[in-house]
């Protein structure tokens, strides 16, 4: 059994458009998701978050408050196939940018790019984890929990 990773996600919203990296993989196809990623040994969760979106978005962000929590056992889910053994515990963050995004230096293998997509039509995207969407493109954000659970 692999040790549980913590992973740090920006949610960057600006005139009702979500910011995604496009990833594509010849199994699975193209989706999409949030910035971020794994936090390194010795790293606070915002040093963490601010160097995942320097290497996959290229700028700077300014870090607001703790939206959701997720854990994402893959073995449970549609991608076990290809990630089985990962237990992820997800923190996702407010987030605004410094600057505009552009390609970042040190992006995944899988990452293609980054869109910015409508939040009004973000059901019909294949974006992950499925669950925000609906919190995400609610006209009032006060009941989303914190705690998403083993989620999608």
């Amino acid at each position: 059994m692999r040790p549980v990773r913590v992973s740090v996600k920006a949610i960057i919203i600006e005139d009702g458009r979500l910011l995604a990296l496009r990833s594509n993989d010849a199994r699975v196809g193209t989706w999409y998701e949030l910035p971020g990623g794994g936090q390194e040994p010795g790293e606070t969760v915002p040093q963490a978050l601010r160097r995942e979106c320097r290497e996959e978005i290229g700028c700077e962000v300014t870090i607001g408050a703790l939206r959701f929590v997720r854990d994402y056992i893959a073995d449970h889910h549609e991608f076990a196939l290809w990630e089985g053994g990962i237990h992820q515990v997800e923190l996702m963050f407010e987030c605004r940018l410094a600057s505009p995004p552009c390609p970042g230096h040190l992006p995944d293998a899988y990452h293609t790019g980054f869109e910015w997509l409508e939040l009004a039509t973000l059901a019909g995207t294949r974006f992950f984890p499925r669950a925000l969407i609906d919190y995400l493109t609610a006209a009032d954000p006060s009941p989303a929990p914190l705690y998403l659970g083993d989620v999608n």
